[in-house]
């Protein structure tokens, strides 16, 4: 626009325009395609810490999802109990026993056959073959811990 004055011909005003808008905006793309090749970084460009903390939030999101899987094909009876196994704060034996219709003394017996049928999940017995970090710890913080 700095050229504005330099036009003679009022008639010229159409294409100069046109000329000056076309440049601009190919300018602002060419920088806005050099930001986002400088923003693109590929998995070697990643400073360390951050490569643990995104392969930390992977092995958390695919144990959550297989839990998730093998959760939901429990019988819902085992579903039920175990929900409410976990619930916090923690429900009492005689509520549970109350609620799902079994004795108190069958509890812990039912929630064991319950939590067998996860570990033989395919989905959790993938994960636990395929090496945890740490031995026998299958699930993350927050998940169900009775696992």
């Amino acid at each position: 626009m700095n050229q504005l004055d330099n036009i003679r011909d009022p008639a010229a005003l159409r294409g100069w325009l046109a000329t000056t808008t076309r440049r601009e905006c190919n300018r602002v793309l060419r920088a806005r395609s050099a930001l986002a090749a400088v923003a693109v970084m590929d998995a070697e460009n990643i400073p360390d810490e951050q490569t643990e903390v995104a392969e930390q939030r992977l092995l958390t999101a695919e144990r959550h999802a297989a839990l998730r899987e093998a959760f939901t094909d429990l019988p819902p009876a085992c579903q039920r109990l175990i929900a409410m196994l976990i619930k916090d704060p923690p429900v009492p034996y005689a509520k549970i026993s109350a609620e799902l219709g079994i004795p108190i003394g069958s509890i812990g017996p039912t929630r064991s056959r319950c939590l067998d049928m996860l570990r033989r999940h395919p989905a959790i017995t993938a994960l636990t073959h395929a090496g945890p970090s740490e031995p026998g710890k299958l699930c993350c913080p927050g998940e169900i811990a009775l696992l």
